[in-house]
């Protein structure tokens, strides 16, 4: 029964850092624009020029 006295607060310790990072998160605009970069990493191909396959094989 005294684990009880133990576990208790650090549970609501770890609550409270919890609350605090996600408030620190929400503050800092983490969470502003959640598409922007998951888009980036479907169309990032675009934004590099193609290489030809026949340029690689050029000899030194």
């Amino acid at each position: 029964m005294s684990i009880i006295y133990v576990l208790i607060p650090i549970a609501i310790l770890f609550v409270l850092i919890g609350l605090a990072i996600f408030f620190w998160a929400v503050r800092s605009r983490q969470f502003d624009d959640l598409d922007k970069e998951g888009f980036s990493i479907l169309f990032d191909e675009q934004n590099t020029p193609k290489r030809n396959s026949d340029n690689d094989k050029t000899p030194l």
